[in-house]
């Protein structure tokens, strides 16, 4: 199994990577966020059936939106899921991820 440091955005390699650039541009630009973060786990999921070797499947999203206020964290994981709709029916394999607020995201930083 290969041990290698999983792919986020804090990496420079990250970018490097067809599907996580479009993750990327896309959520950028339909959230305006004030933080998002982008991890590739396909690497956990290395021999399952269908994984792909070049990874790109498997990914976790951390995403802090004003837009998301007001919003359940069902409605708030449609919103993310309309946008990656085609890269869901297709490149991506798995998604989880975390929506919140500011205020959210300052209160669990903090806490």
């Amino acid at each position: 199994m290969n041990k290698e440091v999983p792919l986020s955005t804090s990496t420079d390699s990250f970018f490097n990577r067809p599907v996580a650039k479009i993750i990327n541009k896309k959520l950028s630009e339909a959230f305006n966020p004030f933080e998002l973060e982008i991890e590739d786990q396909s690497h956990l999921h290395e021999g399952h059936s269908g994984a792909p070797k070049n990874g790109e499947s498997h990914f976790y999203i951390l995403i802090v939106s004003s837009l998301f206020e007001g919003k359940t964290r069902v409605s708030r994981q449609k919103l993310v899921l309309d946008i990656l709709k085609d890269e869901l029916n297709g490149k991506i394999h798995a998604l989880s991820m975390k929506t919140l607020t500011l205020e959210e995201y300052n209160k669990n930083k903090n806490s």
